[in-house]
């Protein structure tokens, strides 16, 4: 069994690190998601987003004039915009280790997706992280190119006790935020029964969404496709399907062999065909709703929905 570092999900805690993690927003030099440094610039604001057609194709080919920014409902100039498809991509793996992964084929599931995850990445450039929780956040594996490490210490993701999901996304979401400047994204791996959690799936949707870190959901469980279904078509954002939209993510029922292949690809298609626009961020200090939209109708944009705004 491998060392691990245990973090305990106190709300405090992980509300003090949400708080600092934004405050690149600050800085005279911004360095987004895609690995380049903008230019210099008071309170710029990065955001990473996805385009695709209406036949679901990504597109790489578009420039700034193709999106349009709302800050609170207010158009934005953008400052910068960056567009690069060989950037270096860094994944935490957030495995759910409670009681209940233990049913059916759940645990052995994860373990199958997140190798399949792996071998999209390439350990020259590419870095992951593996993560597990019950009501607890582990530490399996931190962020590292040797994906054979994260492989065997797949091993050692338990299935016991309840299930803190959403304080374990805020948790997974703010570490990854503090140790990865380049591309970067939580995929989480779970039967989607969340027990225990202090958070909500609306803040956790707001914490994600506010330091930039896509959120991307590989629903595992038996007998709960439906249900999660369902939850893609909730208007009301108290959803897991509405927490990973809200962060530029998806929900994915990943419970055949072609549904995982196929969400697999489609989280890594996405990674390496981000593009990152810059904008000013308002005087206002606070959570500010944000938009980016297409010029083109035919066009559809996923990005974040959030941003801290500092004083």
């Amino acid at each position: 069994m491998h060392a691990r570092r245990r973090f305990t999900l106190i709300v405090s805690a992980l509300t003090a690190i949400v708080s600092a993690a934004p405050a690149h927003a600050q800085a005279q030099q911004v360095v987004a998601a895609s690995g380049q440094t903008f230019r210099s610039a008071v309170n710029l604001v990065s955001i990473a987003a996805v385009v695709r057609d209406k036949r679901g194709k990504v597109m790489s080919s578009l420039n700034g004039r193709d999106f349009m920014v709302l800050d609170g409902g207010q158009q934005k100039d953008l400052i910068d915009f960056q567009s690069m498809t060989t950037a270096p991509a860094s994944v935490a793996l957030l495995i759910d280790g409670s009681g209940s992964m233990a049913l059916g084929r759940a645990h052995e599931s994860a373990r199958e997706i997140s190798r399949a995850v792996l071998k999209t990445l390439d350990p020259a450039r590419d870095t992951a992280a593996l993560y597990s929780f019950d009501t607890r956040l582990l530490t399996l594996c931190d962020f590292t190119g040797d994906f054979e490490a994260i492989r065997t210490g797949l091993w050692d993701v338990e299935a016991f006790g309840s299930t803190s999901l959403y304080d374990a996304v805020a948790g997974t979401s703010a570490m990854v935020a503090d140790k990865a400047q380049t591309r970067r994204a939580v995929i989480v791996l779970t039967d989607g029964v969340d027990t225990a959690s202090q958070y909500t799936s609306v803040q956790v949707a707001r914490i994600a969404s506010a330091i930039d870190v896509p959120v991307y959901v590989f629903a595992v469980g038996d007998g709960l496709a439906p249900a999660l279904n369902d939850q893609k078509n909730e208007g009301d954002g108290s959803s897991l399907a509405a927490l990973a939209r809200a962060t530029g993510g998806e929900l994915f029922i990943a419970n055949t062999p072609d549904s995982i292949a196929a969400a697999v690809k489609r989280v890594t298609d996405e990674l390496r065909h981000q593009y990152v626009l810059a904008f000013e961020s308002s005087p206002h200090a606070g959570v500010r709703r944000l938009e980016v939209r297409m010029r083109r109708p035919e066009l559809k944009v996923k990005s974040r929905n959030w941003y801290r705004a500092l004083e």
